[in-house]
C-alpha cells in the first residue's frame, strides 16, 4: 500500500508529466523546426507523448525519466512502472505542442510545452538533464 504523502508526491510528479505525455495523435509538435540538441530535447517530449498514448509505462521509466525521478518512484509500491501505469489510466488526452527549447550548458535544457484540452491552453516547462548522452525528463513546472 502506498502512503498518503507518497501518493500525493506521485500525483504531483506523474499527473502533469502524463498529462503532457498521454495525448492523442492530435499533437501539433513540429519536431522538424528544431535542429541539433534542441531537436533531441523536443524528441523526448514527443516520445513521452507517444509512449503515454500507447500505455508504455516501462519505456517511459527506462528511456525518458531522469535517474532522480525513477529513484523517487522506486520507493513507491510497485516502482516506477506501476506508478505510471496507474496514472496513465486516469489521464485525459490533451493536444501537445513543443513551443520552445532552451539549452543550459551541455547537460541541462528546458522545453516550453503548450497543452490544450477542452479549448483551454496551459504552458508547462519541462526540465531535462543529460544522462549518459541522452536527454531525460527531470522536472515539470
Amino acid at each position: 500500500m502506498i502512503s498518503v504523502p507518497l501518493k500525493r508526491a506521485l500525483l504531483l510528479l506523474c499527473a502533469p508529466l502524463l498529462a503532457l505525455g498521454a495525448s492523442a495523435c492530435a499533437s501539433t509538435s513540429t519536431l522538424s523546426t528544431f535542429k541539433g540538441e534542441d531537436h533531441a530535447v523536443a524528441q523526448v517530449v514527443s516520445d513521452l507523448q507517444s509512449y503515454g498514448t500507447a500505455g508504455e509505462a516501462q519505456r517511459i521509466c527506462t528511456n525518458l525519466l531522469a535517474s532522480t525521478v525513477t529513484a523517487s518512484l522506486r520507493s513507491a509500491s510497485g516502482g516506477c512502472k506501476h506508478a505510471l501505469k496507474e496514472q496513465l489510466s486516469q489521464v485525459d488526452t490533451p493536444e501537445v505542442t513543443v513551443e520552445k527549447v532552451q539549452l543550459h550548458g551541455t547537460t541541462g535544457a528546458t522545453a516550453e510545452v503548450k497543452s490544450t484540452y477542452a479549448g483551454k491552453a496551459k504552458l508547462t516547462t519541462v526540465t531535462l538533464v543529460k544522462e549518459d548522452g541522452a536527454w531525460k525528463i527531470s522536472k515539470l513546472g
